[in-house]
């Protein structure tokens, strides 16, 4: 064989081992995106059970202070660095601006569903 035939040859017979490799990654993405969702559902639901804590009088039910949760998780992530304050890497650190975000995010729900009522 020469040397330009054994190039396609070589491809081919790797191309099973790539394919699993390439499987192998795609269902380890598939697997951390569930996990990623449910620890941010997790999270999400005592980031919103605090949130109703300290605002009284706004319990939305589980679902709702997930979502809730969830959204001020969001709402702390982008707007707490453009005011210039960072939080940690540890978990606790994430918790705090994510209570504060989802308290915010209450008291705008409040507001708007008293205004529209």
């Amino acid at each position: 064989m020469k040397k330009t035939q054994l190039i396609p040859f070589l491809m081919l017979a790797a191309t099973p081992t790539v394919a699993q490799d390439n499987a192998a990654r795609a269902v380890g993405a598939g697997v951390g995106l569930l996990i990623g969702l449910a620890i941010m559902i997790l999270v999400g639901a005592v980031v919103g059970w605090l949130a109703g804590l300290i605002v009284k009088g706004s319990g939305y039910g589980f679902w709702g202070d997930v979502l809730i949760g969830i959204g001020g998780s969001i709402l702390a992530g982008f707007i707490f660095p453009l005011v210039g304050f960072e939080v940690g890497t540890s978990i606790l650190a994430s918790i705090i601006p994510a209570v504060i975000g989802a308290a915010i995010l209450l008291l705008i729900i409040r507001t708007i569903r008293r205004k529209s009522g």
